[in-house]
């Protein structure tokens, strides 16, 4: 007798300590409070969900401790506090809580997926600006063709004496202004045949809007399917766990009501 009522004292105990620690955390979670930001509303419903088991646990071994005192007669002594209508009633407002949640959660994600998609646009629309300014760049350098020889002799005579500035260039320094040179010599070579230039310039054009519309893809694919994920597991799981909040709490207080004595309910 005195090991079950220890039992489920220690099982009570531990319980409510699951339910104080998950509402301390919930507090904790919420500060500072920003409920008008989208993003913080996503952070704090992912949090509380994925701790949403936290109390159901406590509110477990609440339960099972009033069963072992159940199987023990100890349910029929006079108990100073009947912790079971406020779990009962906990587990209700757990439940209406974790559903609202569903809706609120995924509404943030669609908004999250939306300004996402929205920045993916506009980097796009940087992108092409800056492929503009280089064919620009490109054109205004075929035009001018004294400026490119200017810019190859002097790579050529820094490739000559090694220096730059006075100081000794490296191998690797050297070999990447020998590629640079090699570029800026075909550049010339194509400025004087202007059908092939146009022809080279297209293709550089193209690739980079390829490479641009790829990146693109890429980047509005993986929003989405983050959206999706996040969607699919917290909102599910904020559900599953209104469903088992809610069945808790009505079967509990509905069992609290049918089992008074009708002698008590006159």
């Amino acid at each position: 007798m005195i090991s079950s009522a220890y039992t489920s004292l220690c099982l009570k105990l531990i319980g409510v300590i699951f339910i104080l620690s998950f509402l301390l955390d919930v507090i904790t979670f919420a500060v500072p409070f920003n409920w008008q930001n989208s993003t913080w509303q996503i952070n704090f419903v992912t949090t509380v969900v994925d701790r949403g088991v936290v109390p159901l646990v406590g509110i477990g071994m609440i339960l099972i401790g009033y069963w072992i005192d159940s199987l023990s007669g100890s349910a029929t002594k006079k108990s100073p506090v009947d912790l079971k209508l406020p779990i009962f009633i906990l587990a209700s407002l757990l439940g209406l809580i974790f559903l609202l949640l569903v809706p609120v959660h995924l509404n943030n994600l669609n908004q999250a997926k939306t300004s996402a998609l929205e920045q993916i646009q506009q980097g796009v629309g940087q992108g092409e600006q800056q492929i503009q300014a280089f064919l620009s760049q490109l054109n205004s350098i075929s035009q001018n063709p004294q400026q490119l020889n200017g810019q190859i002799q002097q790579f050529q005579q820094i490739l000559q004496t090694g220096t730059f500035q006075g100081q000794q260039l490296t191998a690797q320094q050297l070999e990447q202004l020998k590629r640079q040179t090699e570029q800026l010599q075909g550049l010339r070579d194509l400025a004087q045949k202007p059908e092939d230039f146009k022809k080279k310039v297209q293709e550089i054009k193209n690739q980079l809007q390829t490479q641009l519309a790829d990146r693109q893809r890429d980047a509005e694919s993986r929003a989405k399917t983050e959206a999706l994920k996040q969607g699919l597991r917290i909102g599910l799981s904020s559900l599953l766990l209104a469903i088992v909040y809610s069945a808790v709490g009505w079967l509990g207080i509905r069992g609290l009501g049918g089992g008074v004595p009708k002698e008590a309910r006159r």
